[in-house]
C-alpha cells in the first residue's frame, strides 16, 4: 500500500489569536512540508484547488512544479483539479510540465469540486455541474492518450486534429477520479478502468463500504484486469506523540473549519462531544498516537482492500512545527508500521 498526504493549504486564523499567516509564509511552509514527506520517504503529495480566501493554492500544478524541483522521489498530484471548471487542454498541458520537471512523478486527481466558486468565476453554469466534468474528463483522457485529437463536445469549442504540447516524460499522465460517495461517480471511474480516491469526510467508514465494492465489481464487469485497480481511501487526521495531545492541539482548528462551514451549508457547529466521537476506534477521525492511527489505517484497509492510503492535514490551520511532526511520525512510524502488519497478513 502506498501512504501520502493530501492538502487544502488552508490559511485560517489561529484559533488562540486570530491572526493569519501573510499567504507568502503560507505557501513556504507548504513546500516544506512536500519536501519533508519526500524526505521520510513518503509516496504522494496532493495539493488542492481552490478559489476561496480560506485557502491559498488556486493552482495545484503551479505549486507543485516548484515542489518538483525540490524533491526527489514522492509523486506530486493535484487533490483535486476542478475539472469541471477547467480547460482539459490547459489541464493537460500544466501537468505535462510538472511531469517533465518531476522526471516522470506528476499525477492528477480531479474531481468535480465539494465548492462552487469556480464555476461562476469561471463563466460555467452549474445546471451542468456533471454534465461538464464528464465530457471534460473524457477530453482529458483523449489528450493524455494521443498526441494529436480531434474531438467536438458541447461545453468547449471543437478541436480539429490539433497537437498537444508538451507531451508528458511518462507515457501517461496517472490520471485519478476523486469521489464523495456518490455511485454515479464511483460507475464512471470504475467503468474507465480508472484509479479512484474516495474522501471519508464525516460518519462511520464503514458506510463507505458499499462504494468500493461497486467500484470493485463494475471496474471487473467492464473488463478491467483486477490486478491493477487502484483504489485510494482520504481521510482527516493528526497525529502526535502521544493521544490527548493529539486530541487537544487539533481540535481549534478543525471545530472553527467544521463549524464555518457548517453555517454555509446548514451543519450543526462541531463540538467536542462530536469530535471524540469521531475520534473512536471506528469513526472517520485519524486523530491520535501512532498507535491509533496505525491502527485506524488497517481497520479502514479491512473495510475497503485499498491500495493508497491518504492523511489530509490540516482541515484548519496548525503550528508549522506541528505539522511538520505529524508528517514525521507518518513517514516513519505509521506508514511503516502499516506496511510491516500488512505484510505479515498476506504471508
Amino acid at each position: 500500500m502506498e501512504f501520502g498526504i493530501t492538502t487544502f493549504a488552508e490559511n485560517t486564523p489561529d484559533p488562540a489569536t486570530g491572526n493569519l499567516l501573510p499567504p507568502q509564509q503560507r505557501m513556504m511552509n507548504l513546500l516544506e512540508e512536500i519536501e519533508l514527506a519526500d524526505q521520510v520517504g513518503l509516496d504522494v503529495f496532493a495539493v488542492g484547488e481552490h478559489h476561496r480566501p480560506d485557502y491559498i493554492v488556486s493552482s495545484p500544478a503551479i505549486v507543485l512544479a516548484a515542489a518538483a524541483v525540490k524533491t526527489k522521489n514522492i509523486k506530486l498530484s493535484s487533490g483535486v483539479t476542478v475539472l469541471s471548471s477547467d480547460d482539459p487542454v490547459r489541464v493537460f498541458q500544466d501537468f505535462a510540465h510538472v511531469d517533465l520537471l518531476s522526471k516522470g512523478r506528476a499525477e492528477l486527481m480531479a474531481g468535480r469540486g465539494s465548492f462552487i466558486e469556480s464555476f461562476p468565476l469561471f463563466g460555467n453554469d452549474l445546471n451542468d455541474y456533471d454534465s461538464l466534468f464528464s465530457e471534460k474528463l473524457d477530453l482529458l483522457l483523449e489528450l493524455n492518450k494521443n498526441e494529436k485529437v480531434t474531438w467536438q463536445g458541447k461545453h468547449r469549442p471543437a478541436i480539429d486534429n490539433r497537437g498537444v504540447y508538451p507531451r508528458p516524460y511518462q507515457q501517461k499522465l496517472p490520471i485519478w477520479v476523486a469521489v464523495g460517495g456518490t455511485p454515479a461517480s464511483v460507475v464512471r471511474a470504475a467503468t474507465k478502468g480508472l484509479p479512484m480516491a474516495l474522501a471519508i469526510i464525516g460518519g462511520m467508514p464503514e458506510r463507505f463500504a458499499p462504494f468500493t465494492k461497486l467500484y470493485k465489481e463494475t471496474y471487473q464487469k467492464a473488463g478491467h484486469d483486477a490486478a491493477k485497480l487502484q483504489l485510494a481511501i482520504n481521510s482527516h487526521g493528526y497525529i502526535a506523540d502521544d493521544s490527548q495531545k493529539a486530541a487537544d492541539e487539533y481540535y481549534a482548528p478543525y471545530a472553527y473549519v467544521m463549524s464555518k462551514l457548517g453555517q454555509e451549508r446548514g451543519w450543526s457547529p462541531m463540538t467536542r462531544e462530536h469530535y471524540e466521537q469521531m475520534r473512536e476506534p471506528k469513526g472517520s477521525l485519524l486523530v491520535g498516537s501512532p498507535q491509533q492511527v496505525i491502527d485506524k489505517i488497517l481497520y479502514e484497509h479491512e473495510l475497503f482492500g485499498n491500495t493508497r492510503f491518504l492523511l489530509h492535514i490540516s482541515v484548519g490551520t496548525l503550528p508549522h512545527e506541528k505539522v511538520l511532526r505529524t508528517i514525521e511520525l507518518f513517514g516513519t512510524v505509521v506508514a511503516p508500521a502499516v506496511k510491516k502488519a500488512l505484510a505479515k497478513s498476506e504471508v
